[in-house]
């Protein structure tokens, strides 16, 4: 094999490698991983207007959690759905408490990529969303803005998530 294949073969092999390692799974307390930033890719068979939303909040993927932020220098969880939503013309308030009086309440066995979460992280009312990223053998993936890692994605099935799950909306028809 001479050098400029074998050079081929060493950046296919890098990058092959390196697409597979974009996610970082942590360790947590009590030896249980969690995910902590994946970079996804949205499923064809979504519908265009939740693959829209999904891509939007996809692109935040990484950036540093800011209370009230919008943009890619800072986000918060409910300016990560007022973004994402607005790609498709969808008007969210600013407020997750607020975002959630919008849309269709939906069961949690029923929802789908595109759909919001909804969660209480402050012992009030709701304080915190995610909008669903994908469903993996029943499990539900979901990205959202945390406080401590920024925007990432996330199991609903992790004990933190599932205890503080209020309710699912879709806002996309």
């Amino acid at each position: 094999m001479n050098f400029k294949k074998a050079g081929i073969f060493l950046v296919f092999v890098f990058s092959f490698h390196l697409v597979e390692s974009c996610g970082v799974v942590k360790t947590g307390r009590r030896g249980k991983k969690t995910t902590t930033h994946i970079k996804t890719n949205v499923n064809n068979s979504v519908n265009s207007r939740s693959k829209a939303v999904l891509e939007k909040a996809n692109s935040f993927l990484g950036t540093p959690y800011r209370y009230g932020g919008t943009t890619s220098s800072g986000m918060d969880c409910s300016g990560l759905l007022w973004n994402s939503y607005k790609e498709i013309n969808i008007e969210l308030p600013r407020v997750s408490r607020e975002q959630a009086k919008y849309g269709i309440k939906i069961r949690l066995q029923n929802v789908q990529p595109g759909d919001a979460l909804f969660f209480n992280t402050s012992g009030g009312d709701i304080s915190h969303a995610g909008i669903v990223d994908r469903i993996k053998n029943g499990e539900i993936f979901f990205v959202h803005a945390s406080s401590s890692r920024g925007v990432i994605v996330s199991s609903l099935e992790t004990e933190y998530w599932k205890k503080r799950f209020v309710k699912a909306v879709r806002f996309i028809h």
